[in-house]
């Protein structure tokens, strides 16, 4: 009996390497919009947003490495009183590195700002000028004190890798308000990716289109082989986005589970639109000088991460529901992240040179065009850094998860207010101590969405971004 012999090129690799697959027809993502329009999809809740949302968008700086609390924003007159002392009673070292030293006062002077009165170190003196648009939480708590797991539950509520991202679950959850987009857009840092990667904002277990875009943000062209080969005519483009057609609708018919294929569908179709949205996009020369400067484009120390800063807010005016931005990256190299082991005052005042100036230029800016009114602002880290040196006599820092500082602005928070507390030196979360689950369960709630019933069957589970946890810090919201 003579049997068949396989195709010379099978359909996947066909997609994966013609070109002509950019311009395709997504079959499979189209069925599914069909599907979402008639309210039929298949394991995507339903009526959501649950509640009226106070923000309809988001844009999240997330600061890897591990910024101090104590020498940023969370005054503690207490450290140059305990200066040199051991702590009693606390333990020595709650680091990663387990090497014991003395308390240190912070080597940045504080002053208390705008009409709230919000303490501020002489670190950030940009952020500073915008704190009566904060709302600081000083008593934030995380599971582990290793960046790359530590990192992982500030982004996916899971100190493990394989669990959704935060901007995959709203991807999920609420869509895109503009279709010549992705609904979630990262930026990495020019400098290299944060602990564990692009696991920071993967999909997980969500169907595969629900995972950020990471632009390239070193590079003049943010989404590589995005453009139309010039050798490739119209003519040879509308056969081959035929000949794709035929083979997406065959494929898809045969293999209706295959989340990974429509995925893939799906991202040549974005492709084709986003041809002519990204570029207009992410085209900065037609923002005015001052904008220009606001974002601190005019300084060497700040110009690549403004430029992303101000990408974001480009993003966001054009319906992008979500944008991830990283400030610090390639992690083992302390100068280009917030990583304050061998010495915290040198450490971080590079890095503060690179984002105190772009974040508060972006949040001045939302504020001036009307935008902080329905989008919520993220500055976050994975943990702070510990009140005693690491080491004696040591001028740096370890990892400290039992108490740090993050802050929200924007729509839904209530402005200039602070929530929480750490003890004297801040070591412990001694008033109102917030989880990340509690943390992640209230970003939900500002967009509408009750983080019990975001949910999505795996593995005989209904997971969610806040696992079986979580309780909405109310005390922060307007």
């Amino acid at each position: 009996m003579k049997t068949s012999s396989p195709p010379l090129l099978s359909r996947r690799h066909f997609l994966w390497s013609t070109a002509g697959g950019i311009g395709g027809i997504a079959l499979a993502w189209m069925l599914d919009r069909e599907a979402r329009a008639a309210g039929k999809t298949s394991g995507v809740p339903a009526r959501l947003p649950h509640f009226p949302p106070r923000a309809r968008r988001v844009v999240q700086v997330f600061c890897a490495g591990g910024v101090s609390h104590i020498d940023t924003f969370d005054y503690k007159p207490d450290l140059a009183k305990f200066h040199g002392r051991t702590l009693e009673g606390k333990g020595e070292n709650k680091g990663f590195f387990g090497q014991p030293g003395r308390v240190m006062k912070s080597p940045f002077e504080f002053r208390p700002h705008g009409q709230c009165g919000h303490p501020v170190s002489s670190l950030l003196p940009h952020l500073a000028g915008v704190v009566d648009e904060l709302t600081f939480i000083h008593s934030l708590v995380a599971r582990s004190n290793n960046h790359t797991p530590a990192s992982f539950q500030m982004n996916t509520g899971f100190t493990m890798n394989g669990f959704p991202s935060m901007g995959a679950w709203l991807s999920y959850g609420l869509g895109t308000e503009n279709e010549n987009l992705p609904a979630f857009v990262v930026l990495p840092d020019q400098r290299g990716l944060p602990a564990g990667g692009s696991i920071n904002w993967t999909a997980g277990f969500l169907p595969a289109h629900y995972q950020g875009v990471a632009f390239r943000t070193n590079s003049p062209e943010p989404i590589p082989d995005l453009k139309t080969p010039p050798q490739i005519s119209s003519s040879a483009r509308a056969i081959g986005s035929e000949l794709i057609e035929r083979m997406n609708r065959d494929f898809a018919e045969a293999h209706p589970g295959d989340t990974a294929f429509a995925a893939r569908l799906r991202s040549y179709e974005l492709a084709a639109r986003m041809q002519l949205s990204i570029p207009e996009a992410t085209d900065l020369s037609g923002e005015s000088e001052a904008t220009k400067q606001l974002y601190g484009l005019d300084r060497e120390a700040s110009r690549g991460f403004g430029q992303s800063c101000l990408l974001a807010r480009r993003l966001l005016e054009r319906g992008v529901r979500f944008v991830q931005l990283f400030n610090g990256g390639a992690f083992g190299s302390p100068r280009i992240n917030w990583d304050g082991h061998e010495n915290v005052e040198e450490n971080h005042r590079n890095q503060a040179a690179t984002m105190d100036k772009p974040v508060a230029g972006l949040i001045r800016d939302l504020k001036q065009r009307g935008l902080l009114d329905d989008t919520l602002v993220i500055w976050n880290t994975e943990f702070g850094r510990g009140p005693a040196t690491q080491g004696i006599n040591s001028p740096g820092r370890d990892h400290h998860p039992d108490a740090f500082t993050c802050f929200l602005a924007g729509a839904g928070v209530k402005r200039g207010f602070s929530y929480g507390a750490s003890d004297e030196v801040g070591y412990f979360a001694c008033e109102n101590p917030v989880s990340i689950y509690d943390f992640h369960a209230t970003i939900l709630h500002l967009l509408g969405i009750d983080h019990e019933k975001l949910t999505f069957y795996h593995n005989g589970i209904n997971r969610r971004l806040t696992d079986v946890h979580g309780n909405v810090v109310k005390g922060i919201m307007t």
